[in-house]
This record gives structure tokens, sequence and C-alpha cells, in this order.
């Protein structure tokens, strides 16, 4: 028996018109008049910046985007910014209508795609959720046997009889979640938003949208956050430039989608003219030294991070450099920095210099990996360099029956023992201390 189809989009395109557009005030129209009249650039007028999706003066936000989601499916979008990831959302909950192209969507459709979405800033948050329920088209009984459920999920219940005009983004957010989630859609459509919520709250979000997956529901989740994505999605569908460039098993997607930021180099190098920093300090040189003359990194190798600059103009001892390690997921694995266990905090003379951390073999799992290296001073992040080298981490002479890649962030090797005939003691000492 085949599984029914819930959304249907074929050849689904959006365009938005560029250049001149209407101020919101009187005063914001004179600005543009003005400028016009000094023949300088409109300051209202909002250009794309993708030049593959910009055709003389129309934006095409999508272009041609064709996919079928079956009931049940949790699929995930993914795709830089500007990429067409929140117009689709739009278009699939029906706030804004494509320029060409058919989208058919099945059941009761539920979204949070920007915070705030659906409420009255003048009602009460509990009014707000018998509004939602409303447009969903549920009764009010129906709404009345989950209304505890949905205050006590958002944890603002202390202020859920206050206007919603007075909450918080984050309120905003986990109200919006909340009913978003309990209403019991058929399909469940979610942005970015969450990542407005705190660590706890994402969790919540994540473990209610697993439940939701398992009642045969369908969700739509987009999010930059490749651990999230991998975690509760089986598909993933990667938009560029307004197209579908893959769809496919999440892991295959994510993999693809994270290969194409990642610069492969293990060395970077600038002229101390262009190099990223300011007029006080420049990154000049990041790259990555290992031990011997062999090109690869394995699971046993150790290496070292080295980070080489030029301080212009600090002359006290708070300067300080510090590196994020990210693995192929796009998981932080670990930061490390300079000044962390420092006894001291000698001046740098002004000139070049090097700051060199070492990564013990046996630690990191095997995979890709990608460096982000920041400056501080006095504890203020002073810059970041987002583009900076990449590695990656390969697998190491292995016996047995198994060799695929093993689970988890890190792989160190920890120490195991023998203890013979201590079993029964064991048990007894647990026992003891219950």
């Amino acid at each position: 028996m085949s599984v029914p189809l819930v959304i249907q989009a074929q050849d689904v395109r959006k365009m938005y018109r560029l250049g001149q557009t209407g101020g919101a005030t009187l005063s914001e129209d004179l600005h543009a008049w003005w400028a016009r009249l000094l023949g300088k650039p409109d300051p209202l007028a909002k250009l794309g910046t993708l030049d593959g999706q910009r055709k003389g003066s129309e934006f095409w936000a999508l272009q041609g985007v064709s996919f079928e989601v079956a009931q049940g499916e949790v699929v995930g979008i993914v795709g830089k910014n500007g990429a067409g990831k929140s117009t689709l959302l739009k278009l699939l909950s029906r706030i804004t209508l494509p320029s060409e192209g058919t989208i058919r969507l099945k059941g009761r459709m539920s979204s949070l795609l920007e915070v705030g979405t659906g409420f009255n800033p003048e009602l009460t948050g509990r009014e707000n959720i018998y509004l939602n329920g409303a447009i969903l088209g549920m009764k009010k009984a129906e709404i009345n046997r989950k209304l505890e459920e949905i205050i006590g999920f958002s944890g603002i219940q202390h202020h859920i009889d206050s206007p919603v005009k007075r909450y918080s983004s984050g309120m905003k957010v986990r109200l919006g979640f909340a009913v978003a989630a309990h209403l019991e859609p058929d399909i469940l459509v979610i942005d970015e938003v969450l990542a407005v919520g705190d660590a706890e709250f994402q969790r919540k979000c994540l473990g209610k949208m697993k439940d939701v997956a398992r009642s045969q529901r369908t969700i739509l989740f987009v999010s930059h956050n490749m651990t999230a994505i991998q975690s509760l999605c089986q598909r993933v569908i990667w938009l560029h430039e307004g197209k579908v460039r893959m769809d496919g098993p999440a892991n295959d997607v994510v993999r693809a989608y994270l290969s194409t930021d990642t610069t492969p180099a293990d060395h970077r190098s600038w002229d101390p003219s262009e190099a990223p920093g300011n007029a006080d300090v420049r990154i000049t040189q990041i790259r990555l030294e290992r031990s011997g003359a062999d090109t690869l990194i394995t699971w046993h190798d150790p290496f070292r991070i080295v980070i080489g600059f030029e301080n212009r103009g600090i002359d006290d001892g708070d300067l300080n450099f510090n590196f994020e390690l990210y693995n192929e997921n796009d998981a932080l694995v670990l930061i490390s920095g300079w000044r962390e266990h420092a006894v001291s905090n000698p001046p740098f003379a002004r000139g070049s210099h090097e700051v060199a951390c070492s990564v013990p073999g046996e630690l990191l799992n095997t995979g890709d990996y990608r460096i982000v290296v920041n400056c501080f001073r006095a504890g203020r992040h002073l810059f970041s360099v987002q583009e900076s080298i990449a590695f990656v981490i390969q697998e190491s002479r292995r016996t047995g029956s198994w060799y695929g890649k093993r689970a988890g962030i890190v792989r160190p090797r920890l120490d195991w023992e023998l203890r013979q005939g201590a079993s029964k003691e064991g048990g007894d000492a647990h026992q003891e201390g219950v």
C-alpha cells in the first residue's frame, strides 16, 4: 500500500521586482527623492546579491522547484542565506502565491516561520492560542483539551494572560512553537526561528518534533544546524540560488552541502596589507603542521594548529587568540585559546609572531574538519577568520571484522583494565552505595 502524498510542488517559481519601493514614512520617501536628485543609489532599493537569481529588474527567489512529500515524512531544507528556503515555506504556508507553477497540499498545516507569526499583539497569549486554533479549523473543545499542555510546554505560564506585544522574541517563539506543535496539524512547518530559543528549549522542540513525526504527521524543517537536521530528518532538500541542487538521504545531502563551504587547504596566508584584522593586529597565516613528511593525518597522528600574526599597536598583555574546531556536521567539537593555561600574560612585542596549539593523536574521530580563528583583546572579541583552514583525519590501519566509521564526535583511546574475580565484590559495593 502506497503512502499518500501530502505536498506536491511542480515547477514552482517566485519573482520579486527590484528597484524603487515606497517608504513606510514620508521621511523615507523624502530621503529616496533626495538621493535620486543627487544621482545616488536609492536607499530604499532592496537589491539581490546572487547574480544567478537576478534577471534585469527581476529577482527570482525560486526557479523551477519541484518535489513531493509523503505523509509522515520529516524533510529538512538547507541552503545558504538567500537560497529561497523561507520563500518556499511562505508559498507552502500560503502566505504568498507563486509567480508560476503549482503547489498542492492535503491536510491541515501549522507554520512557525517568523517570530510571532499569526499572533495578534493586542491579544493575550491565552487568547492567541484560541485564535491560532480557530485558524486551523479546530473547535473550542479541542483547544481546551490541549490548552494546559501548550502553556506548560511554552514555559511562560506567568505571562500567558499578558498581551503578546509585551513578550520578548524568545517568549513569542516559545509560545508560537508550542501552539504550532500541539494543535495536531497534518503538516508542521518550522523555520530557523528556533535559534532564538535557549539550548534547553531547543532540545524540547527537537524532542516534540520527533514525537510529531512518530505520529505519522509530516514535518518540513529549515535550519542551519546540521546536527539537528541529521538527528530529525530522514530526507533533505538542498536549495541553491532558488533551485533544488540535491534531494536525498539526510547524511548524503548534508555532507555534500557542507563540503561546498569547506576550504580544502590546510594552509592559508595573506599579504600583511590584505590580512584579516584591524589597524592594531592582523592574522597573516593559519596552517596545520604534521609530524613527519606524510601529508595525511590518521587517527593516531598528533598535529599542530599554528596562527601567525602581526602586532602593530597593542603593547599590553591582553591580546589573545583561540580557534574553534567544527566537524563535517558543523558541530562544534572544541575551543582552545592561547591564554587559557598561561600563568602570566606577557605582552607581544611589535612585529610578527606565531602561536601554536598541539592536538594529540587518538582524540578526534575520523572525518572532515574546519577551523575558525578568533582574536580578542581584554576579553572583547575583535574579529574572526571564518574562511580558515580545513583538513581530513583518515582512518588508521585497523584489524577486526568491521571497518565502518565509529559513532561520536571524539574518539579518544581510553584505558581499560581487567579485574579478575572482582564482579561480585563490585556488585556488593554497588549495593552498599545504594
